[in-house]
């Protein structure tokens, strides 16, 4: 990738003013030295992200995009303020320096955080890492989960970061909404749990942190060792379910590689993969709330992602997504659903 020196003035490449945005990190960041390098980081974030380097310091900065938003969309505030709040706690996050919400610095509101060195694998085999490292690794996944869920929210400032109570309720009457709004074709099986999930929701109500995408590529590890090191991109966290992030996670056990790059049908045993009973119950002991993943915990996050990939089909079909991938992403639509009704 290319890096862009801020002593061009005005609008870069990158949409934006880049002495401004020097100018403003220098007065609230000290012994900031030289002229920034801008370099954007790909991966599909909703938010546009850079790392953002001077001489004696790496940062990384999270914006929203240009234009009109939605009110509640491409939130990097509350991004910031669950780093923040998090910092004191077990949980690894990247050190949160900055939120600047004055718009005319860079066109939109936007985060600087320290930049965490280590490894990001968005394949769950784990590439190049050896088989006792992979169960480690695993088993470190499991556990900074766990540790999420353990932090009291209330003591973390956190109790106004959503609506506690009633999370699959409401979970399962926006997905149930948005199934109707976006289909592009009947399904046996959407219509199935749209009647299964409410009749089997948990008598439980407990509410915790959720970070909303916990997965295996939104975990930074040490550059050397079998450790998280950072919790990235907290675009969804709130106040929910924490069975919710643990199937979300544990999705990967029931979907294929070729379908959104699960695990499904590879050699666990050899690549010192644990099976997801084994990875549920590394969670489930280090987990302080008593809680055991259900088959209803698996078949709600299953259906909510095959009514979120019906919707990228649909956006497809109607030209407001890449309409190549529009068939592609409604066979996993209808994966996904299927794989839920296995678990009713």
């Amino acid at each position: 990738m290319s890096t862009h020196d801020s002593s061009t003035s005005g609008v870069s490449a990158y949409g934006f003013d880049v002495a401004a945005l020097d100018a403003h990190l220098k007065a609230h960041i000290g012994g900031l030295e030289g002229a920034p390098q801008l370099q954007p980081i790909s991966g599909g974030q909703s938010n546009p992200t850079f790392f953002v380097t001077y001489a004696n310091r790496a940062l990384v900065l999270r914006k929203q995009p240009p234009g009109e938003l939605l009110p509640s969309a491409h939130a990097v505030d509350r991004e910031f303020r669950i780093m923040r709040a998090l910092a004191d706690t077990p949980v690894p996050v990247p050190p949160a320096l900055l939120l600047c919400e004055d718009k005319s610095v860079i066109g939109t509101l936007f985060y600087v955080m320290d930049k965490v060195e280590g490894r990001v694998f968005h394949d769950c085999t784990l590439p190049g890492v050896s088989p006792a490292e992979r169960g480690a690794m695993y088993a470190a996944m499991a556990q900074t989960l766990a540790a999420l869920h353990n932090v009291d929210f209330t003591a973390a400032g956190l109790a106004d970061f959503g609506r506690p109570g009633n999370y699959f309720g409401r979970q399962i009457a926006r997905w149930t909404r948005q199934w109707e709004l976006s289909k592009t074709r009947e399904d046996a099986n959407i219509d199935r749990l749209v009647a299964w999930l409410p009749a089997h929701v948990p008598a439980d109500d407990t509410t915790r942190i959720a970070h909303g995408d916990y997965r295996m590529g939104n975990l930074m590890f040490h550059p050397t060792r079998p450790e998280v090191v950072a919790v990235l991109d907290w675009e969804l966290s709130t106040l929910g379910h924490p069975l919710a992030d643990l199937a979300h996670c544990a999705m990967a056990w029931v979907s294929r590689p070729e379908e959104y790059g699960g695990i499904a049908g590879l050699d666990l045993d050899a690549l010192d993969i644990p099976t997801r009973a084994d990875f549920v119950a590394q969670y489930e002991a280090a987990a302080t709330h008593g809680l055991t993943l259900t088959d209803f915990h698996m078949a709600f996050a299953l259906f909510r992602w095959a009514v979120i990939f019906e919707g990228i089909a649909a956006r497809a079909k109607a030209g407001n997504a890449a309409a190549e991938g529009a068939a592609e992403t409604g066979a996993l639509a209808a994966a996904f659903a299927q794989r839920a009704a296995e678990f009713t």
